[in-house]
């Protein structure tokens, strides 16, 4: 977290410069009337139900935060890569507490789970320090033009507002997954597969259940008196506190009933519909993993057979959803701090990746089989310049 003052006035809070902007603007800018906007889902709530308390969402997101986290972003000034720019040593040592790959893991677990990242720019000249921002404590400030003219970041009633610079320039950058219903902010995979992770949590609380109940169904005592007497309110409050006490929980799985006095015990069975919950806490499984973009067959979950082998589920999750994602926040960080480095650009070096170094030879093999190319063809073809 950025070791920022507590003013209670916006921060660098200017006028931006008339520039080219869109017509729609206004309209937008009328339905957030200048005031901070709070994220419009219950974050804590994804949170705490879907990655602390689920594996399978918990997975998802480790595996495609520690995935794009290990592509490498590489500097390119005015064309030619720029290993020693100041760029590239700020991305490899962005903050003095992370090194570039954990603050970058942060950054996608945030974008998995809340659809929203914030990385702030510090410097006095220039940007020296990046720093992620937790999404749940982050407001938009619509600005006239429909667009964010701040931001608002709130801990334990304290904020910080954090507005454009002397030259209109955003030190917040703000990366979104597309919501087709919001202006401001993004929707996550987790929100979407909401109701899959009600269902697996759901379907985990009735095998606890199970187990605590002997992993059986259970049962009726059936007082079968033959004058028509029935149990007074004392015996049956007895009755039913010994059978708790005695025959319940997994510590007296297995122990028998000791009946007397016309009781009768008889078991309830569940009929196959109903212990089919197992391949419905399956299918629940297999709709998060769709929705973070992830193969069931990474995760171990049965009943999915897309893809051939093991390999072809890894290349496909690397190529469908980790570089997109590594892609794109390269392609925002770039725009955003390219106008304060001049001339530079930010690009996934999918060079560097183990998992996609079969399609990287089947390319440089098709390649060098096209005799009618020449050398530098070749290379610009290949995706690494003449």
């Amino acid at each position: 977290m950025p070791r920022l003052p507590w003013p209670s006035g916006l921060g660098g809070r200017t006028r931006a410069p008339e520039i080219k902007d869109s017509r729609v603007g206004p309209l937008i800018a009328l339905t957030g009337a200048g005031r901070p906007r709070w994220t419009p889902r219950d974050y804590a709530s994804l949170a705490s139900e879907g990655f602390a308390k689920n594996p399978v969402v918990y997975r998802c997101v480790r595996m495609i935060a520690e995935a794009a986290a290990s592509t490498p972003l590489t500097v390119f000034e005015n064309g030619v890569r720029a290993d020693g720019h100041p760029l590239a040593a700020l991305l490899a040592r962005p903050n003095p507490e992370q090194a570039g790959a954990e603050w970058l893991e942060g950054l996608y677990g945030a974008l998995q789970t809340a659809g929203n990242a914030y990385v702030e720019a510090v410097g006095d000249e220039g940007p020296q320090e990046l720093w992620s921002l937790r999404p749940d404590r982050m407001k938009v400030i619509p600005g006239r033009g429909g667009w964010a003219q701040g931001y608002e970041y709130s801990v334990d009633g304290r904020f910080v507002r954090i507005g454009r610079a002397g030259d209109g320039w955003m030190p917040v950058m703000h990366l979104k997954l597309f919501h087709p219903a919001d202006d401001h902010y993004g929707f996550s995979p987790l929100e979407a597969a909401a109701f899959a992770v009600d269902v697996h949590n759901a379907s985990g609380a009735w095998n606890k259940a199970l187990l605590d109940n002997a992993a059986r169904p259970s049962g009726a005592l059936v007082y079968g008196s033959k004058n028509g007497e029935r149990l007074t309110g004392e015996q049956f409050e007895a009755l039913k506190a010994e059978l708790a006490a005695t025959h319940s929980g997994s510590a007296n799985a297995g122990r028998p009933v000791l009946l007397e006095g016309g009781l009768d015990w008889k078991p309830m069975s569940m009929t196959p519909t109903e212990m089919d919950f197992i391949a419905g806490k399956h299918a629940a499984a297999r709709e998060i993993a769709l929705a973070f973009g992830v193969p069931p067959q990474l995760l171990g979950i049965p009943g999915d057979a897309t893809y051939a082998n093991y390999r072809e589920a890894n290349a496909a999750f690397w190529r469908g959803t980790v570089v997109p994602l590594v892609r794109k926040t390269a392609g925002a960080l770039g725009g955003w701090l390219g106008a304060r480095f001049a001339g530079v650009r930010i690009e996934a070096d999918l060079d560097g990746v183990p998992a996609l170094q079969p399609e990287r030879d089947a390319l440089w093999a098709r390649l060098n089989a096209a005799t009618f190319l020449d050398d530098a063809e070749r290379r610009r073809m290949a995706g690494i310049g003449s």
